[in-house]
């Protein structure tokens, strides 16, 4: 569906995208994943014509649109503070790129009236100023203006970070079901990991321009191919030297020269032992309750490590207890020291 080739951009001296190589599905919610000033925004950019790359070529559906203005590419766009025009009306907003493109009244009623109805826009929202709604109502109408043109792909760049914590969470669950629903191509900008591993089929991490990992968001999470990606992706243990060697001495085999980290989740706590596992004891330091789970903080002497359980209503542990720490070696990630390649 669309195909992103060896795509360079600079700005003057400095190379914003180096060499990016990416595919997109037809259907597809892909995302574009990174810390500010990665190149994410760019790519995205370069993709819907506002920014022409230095090298490189953007193809969808087989046909190179890389010279092609921003108005004929059918791509819709929602950008991060939704561009709308507070003063006019609901309606008047989702109608706009109807009105230009000079359809017919009736049509263009019918039309706006089907897809309010899609984004759960009401009759009376319609006919209120956009500056009289809430911040998830504009998303709605940005994302109605979008979708109303029949785009074969739509962009949204950062959508949820104007809202709060809440209504991110909700709107997040009711983009995925409209990207569902309407089956169209989707990029999506964001910083957010969670945003990313809850929304996608595919994730492209981005790193200081170029993309360090393309996968589904079990593979970025769990199999995270380089040590910038494994920090970047949710939280995790660093292994120390003292851990590594405890490790090593109950006979786990793994290189002690690389950098070595395992997930919060992976750490188990006075659990049953299988063949393969390495017990420590430790005690708990802290613990921070959060509902669904609970993260405790736990000295086994080499290290104090972050372990993540889920909340059962029983068996929780206190500061002081005693505790014996299960990690099984096969559950470590680990990346020559020094360097941000593959794992070993």
């Amino acid at each position: 569906m669309i195909q992103l080739k060896d795509i360079v951009v600079k700005f003057g001296d400095f190379t914003a995208l180096n060499g990016i190589n990416i595919h997109v599905g037809e259907g597809e919610f892909f995302t574009f994943l990174g810390p500010s000033g990665c190149g994410k925004t760019t790519l995205l950019r370069t993709l819907t014509g506002f920014i022409r790359p230095d090298g490189g070529s953007v193809h969808v559906k087989g046909t190179d649109i890389t010279d092609r203005p921003v108005e004929e590419r059918n791509i819709g766009i929602v950008f991060q503070s939704y561009a709308l025009f507070p003063t006019m009306t609901v309606y008047d907003n989702i109608a706009y790129g109807l009105k230009v493109k000079k359809v017919k009244k009736d049509e263009i009623r019918q039309r706006v009236n089907d897809i309010a109805g899609k984004v759960d826009l009401t009759p009376e929202q319609l006919k209120k100023a956009v500056a009289q709604l809430s911040g998830g109502q504009q998303q709605r109408v940005a994302i109605a203006r979008a979708l109303i043109m029949n785009p074969s792909i739509i962009c949204l760049d950062e959508p949820l970070s104007n809202l709060d914590a809440k209504l991110r969470v909700q709107l997040r669950n009711e983009l995925k079901n409209m990207q569902r629903e309407f089956g169209i191509t989707t990029i999506y900008v964001t910083h957010d990991q969670e945003e990313a591993l809850t929304l996608s089929d595919h994730i492209a991490v981005f790193n200081k321009g170029v993309v360090e990992q393309i996968g589904t968001p079990d593979e970025v999470y769990s199999h995270s191919r380089t040590e910038f990606v494994c920090n970047f992706i949710g939280d995790i243990n660093p292994l120390s030297e003292g851990l590594k060697a405890e490790l090593a001495r109950a006979g786990a085999a793994f290189n002690q020269a690389d950098k070595c980290y395992i997930r919060l989740e992976l750490i188990r706590v006075n659990s049953r032992i299988h063949p393969d596992d390495v017990e420590l004891p430790g005690i708990v330091e802290s613990s921070e309750y959060y509902g669904l789970y609970i993260k405790y903080q736990i000295d086994i002497g080499c290290q104090k490590v972050k372990v993540v359980e889920k909340n059962n209503g029983t068996d929780l542990h206190k500061r002081g207890d005693k505790v014996k720490v299960v990690i099984n070696p096969g559950d470590i990630m680990s990346y020559p020291a020094g360097k941000e390649g593959a794992p070993s």
